[in-house]
């Protein structure tokens, strides 16, 4: 018998849980409800397939249904444009390929660091797959941690969220910082499920630290572009920072995280004050390159 496609089944099932029947469109049929959600015949009727064949597919049977019916599948299950993703990928529609899972170990151009560097007092971290740090600005070193102190088997941004000696204390809004961390995490996970450092990084989080194991096993995904961060800073105290992501051309797996504050904001002054922090005494020797 095939194996069983166990991540499959617990995604569709918590997705469909998470569906809230009076946005489905379907009529009330006067049953209780005991469970959030739709049940699996719903979804098939949304999605038009049979329940017995909707019910293996949550089952983990190795079956791979059209790029059409999986749509139909994500219509049903009100994914967003993530979710819908990662369904391809758990599935097997997904653009991971062989050739992707033996990449080689990701390098920055010369030219990335001279442009994060140019950018002065603009936080920059640059993540790549997994969201291990490939580089960092002066600003982003005195913002979050000197990334390059670490051992470079630890430059990772989701273990340094959940194992880092700062994160709990620098975010305010840690708990929020540290799902999205794992949301994203999850999504890569699917993209590609053969990378040995992905899993070896999951593993790890997994039977190390709580909070990861249970929020992984809630199966989300998300893919965030743009945010919010609540800071409590040991130098600066209080600011929040926005964030926008930029990915490169031709390296799909290369992000720019680039930070700002609101203009003439408390958040801003604390921001001008860390950069100069950052060049003198204490501070230009801790986000030294």
């Amino acid at each position: 018998m095939a194996e069983k496609n166990t991540e499959l089944a617990d995604f569709l099932r918590r997705a469909r849980s998470q569906v809230d029947f009076a946005r489905s469109g379907l009529p009330a049929d006067g049953r209780v409800r005991r469970v959030p959600g739709l049940r699996r015949e719903e979804v098939a009727f949304l999605a038009g397939v049979s329940s017995d064949y909707y019910a293996r597919l949550e089952q983990g049977r190795r079956i791979v249904p059209s790029p059409a019916v999986v749509e139909a599948i994500g219509r049903a299950l009100d994914l967003d444009a993530p979710g819908r993703a990662h369904l391809a990928d758990l599935i097997g529609l997904g653009t991971a390929t062989p050739q992707q899972r033996s990449r080689p170990v990701q390098r920055v151009r010369p030219g990335l660091y001279q442009l994060i560097d140019a950018l002065g007092d603009v936080p920059v971290l640059v993540l790549g797959r997994r969201s291990d740090v490939l580089a960092q600005n002066r600003m982003a070193k005195a913002l979050f941690t000197d990334f390059e102190k670490l051992p470079a088997t630890e430059r990772n941004y989701a273990r340094w969220m959940f194992l880092g000696v700062e994160p709990r204390d620098l975010f305010v809004d840690w708990e929020e910082q540290a799902r999205v961390a794992v949301e994203s995490l999850r999504l890569e996970a699917g993209n590609d499920p053969a990378d040995r450092a992905t899993n070896e990084l999951i593993a790890q989080l997994r039977e190390t630290v709580p909070e990861f194991a249970r929020w992984w096993d809630e199966h989300r995904v998300n893919q965030r572009t743009y945010g919010s961060k609540r800071l409590r800073h040991p130098v600066v105290g209080d600011l929040a920072v926005e964030y926008e992501t930029l990915t490169l051309p031709g390296d799909p797996d290369t992000t720019l995280y680039v930070y700002s504050t609101e203009p003439a904001s408390p958040s801003a002054r604390a921001l001008d004050l860390l950069a100069s922090w950052s060049l003198t005494g204490v501070g230009a020797e801790r986000a030294a390159d």
